[in-house]
């Protein structure tokens, strides 16, 4: 028969928190006695965040049914041979079991027992496997028993989700996302049918006709389905209403909250959680990967080499650490030492999205085109919304001078990450390549207007107006942008202020705006590269006023732009993705 659902306060209604931790309790407990790991571990770490409960209100355990009672002797010992990863033998003892939870195991071990052979195979060769080689023999048969008890509604919650994993692994999505819907109103507090939903989705808008259950579990679901989508902001609120309504002290919101933050790019903020949830799960290394990123980027050697030797303390076999030591190795130019730690990970799991990225990264180091090219496109095959991988394509393109797929792949990276200035920026150059002048600069406009990481747009738009012979837009870009530099207070790379004071002085000196061109030239003294422009600007200036030209006042050329274009107003709003001309490779 199959299983009643179960109940549970309604869609964000944490206001029983007791209820709530009973449940998570319960699902824990019917999670592991299925062998479902993550899940189980998933609902109590969630438990443990909240307080706990007295003796009497501790849920009791799943009652036994007079099937679970008749295959109890089989399952006791499957499920032994299950927990030492002998999946056929568990299968064996299954044979002919018909309680859900032997009969779900049955199942399980032979789905799990092909993935296990398929990863062997992929494994002996990891060379540049083509989708589809290696294949889960096990998936057409398990399919076909699967619907047949589909078909007669004796499928409940745990078996929905199983059957739904089989159709995903056989590619038939639209299929398995309605058995995933179906799993999460049978069996809400099963978290990994709402995970394996939030795989399948692509966009918000498919997020829209999906008909969920309403039920507190959703609220989890849509704060972690907004972090993948890159729609942060509303993860984050998401995240703060479920720490407000009592889950402050759950490791696993403060981890989704720095991924959070790292998505955005706020790494000082992702920063200082990471160091945070460290301090409160020393020995955890879930995300510690995301973690090493940011410690990448920042340059920060000591604390990436603390944080390697420490992971390798704990299990040197994780793929996380794995990704971290090679992460270190890229960190200290040793790429090949790198590559190597991130083919490890992948041996452990060939489906590990980030190996994938950081690995084409690595071969792009080593100026390995073709192999950059293959492992982008498997991490693209594992998670079609990974931007870096897009965005590692239209790299590695650029590099083969082949800017019209170079277009494709760096506007999918754009629509995956509308306010990434890095895309646009990248766009904009791929256009120009392809002569598109117009699309080139709307790219580079929208690059600044997003909040310009580089604070390179401004400075390729000034050229673009340069090469137009749009002199006056060009001064204009060319005055943001020294705008923007003294105004953030960094120390730049000298060439492009420099580019930009020489353009402003031979402009104002065309414009006979003598004062003007003169305090341009002599910031152009300050560097090597400009310094005998500036002083042979300085000479012909003093020469002309000594001749008695006078400054010019019918142009308009104002040095300092109006307040409403300061570098401190510069909308940073979210945008949808351009509406680019079509060019398709």
């Amino acid at each position: 028969a199959a299983v009643v659902p179960m109940a549970g306060p309604g869609g964000g209604d944490f206001s029983d928190l007791r209820e709530i931790k009973k449940q998570l309790l319960d699902v824990a407990e019917r999670s592991r006695e299925r062998g479902l790991q993550h899940s189980g571990k998933w609902a109590a770490e969630l438990a443990f965040a909240l307080e706990p409960l007295p003796l009497h209100e501790l849920p009791p355990p799943p009652a036994l049914t007079e099937e679970d009672a008749r295959d109890l002797d089989a399952y006791t010992l499957a499920k032994s041979y299950f927990d030492l990863k002998e999946y056929d033998r568990a299968a064996y003892f299954l044979r002919g079991c018909k309680s859900q939870k032997a009969y779900f195991l049955y199942m399980y071990s032979r789905y799990l027992s092909g993935e296990k052979k398929k990863d062997d195979e992929t494994v002996d060769s990891l060379g540049p496997l083509e989708k589809g080689q290696v294949k889960n023999e096990a998936l057409r048969e398990l399919r076909v028993e699967l619907s047949k008890k589909h078909k007669a509604r004796e499928l409940d919650g745990f078996g929905l989700y199983l059957y739904g994993v089989v159709l995903r692994k056989l590619d038939l999505v639209k299929e398995a996302i309605d058995v995933f819907v179906e799993a999460a109103h049978v069996l809400p507090l099963h978290w990994g049918a709402w995970l394996e939903l939030c795989n399948l989705i692509t966009d918000k808008e498919m997020l829209k006709f999906l008909s969920l259950p309403d039920t507190w579990m959703k609220e989890f679901f849509l704060a972690h389905i907004y972090t993948e989508l890159q729609l942060i902001e509303e993860a984050l609120q998401k995240y703060q209403s479920l720490i407000d309504a009592g889950f402050s002290k759950s490791t696993y919101i403060i981890s989704q909250i720095a991924v959070a933050y790292h998505n955005i790019r706020d790494i000082d903020k992702a920063l200082s959680i990471f160091n945070e949830l460290r301090k409160q799960d020393p020995y955890r290394i879930e995300n510690m990967d995301t973690f090493s990123n940011l410690l990448y980027v920042r340059s920060m050697k000591p604390e990436l080499s603390y944080l390697a030797h420490n992971l390798c303390e704990i299990d040197k076999y994780r793929v996380e650490t794995c990704c971290v030591i090679g992460n270190y190795y890229s960190l200290r130019s040793q790429h090949e030492k790198a590559a190597l730690y991130f083919q490890r990970a992948l041996k452990l799991n060939p489906r590990y999205l980030g190996a994938w990225t950081l690995m084409g990264h690595e071969y792009m180091e080593m100026k390995n085109t073709s192999a950059a090219i293959q492992a982008y496109r498997h991490a693209i095959e594992v998670n079609k919304r990974d931007y870096r991988a897009w965005y590692g394509l239209g790299q590695t393109y650029e590099i083969l001078k082949m800017p019209f797929y170079c277009l494709y792949y760096y506007r999918r990276a754009h629509q995956l990450r509308p306010n990434d200035s890095r895309m646009l920026v990248a766009l904009g150059e791929c256009y120009e390549k392809l002569n598109q002048l117009v699309e080139a600069k709307k790219c580079y406009w929208r690059a600044y207007a997003v909040g310009d990481v580089e604070k390179m747009a401004l400075v390729k738009l000034a050229k673009l107006h340069e090469q137009l012979n749009e002199s006056e837009q060009a001064a204009q870009c060319y005055i943001k942008y020294i705008q923007d530099i003294y105004s953030c207070g960094e120390v730049v790379e000298h060439l492009e202020v420099s580019t930009a004071f020489r353009y402003l002085a031979q402009y104002y000196f065309k414009c006979k705006l003598w004062d003007e061109a003169s305090a341009c030239a002599q910031k152009c003294c300050a560097f090597n590269d400009t310094r005998e422009e500036g002083k042979a600007l300085l000479r012909q200036i003093l020469q002309l006023r000594n001749q008695g030209e006078t400054s010019s006042t019918d142009v308009a050329a104002p040095f300092f732009l109006p307040a409403s274009l300061s570098a401190n107003n510069t909308p940073t709003r979210r945008v949808s993705p351009l509406n680019l001309s079509s060019v398709t490779p």
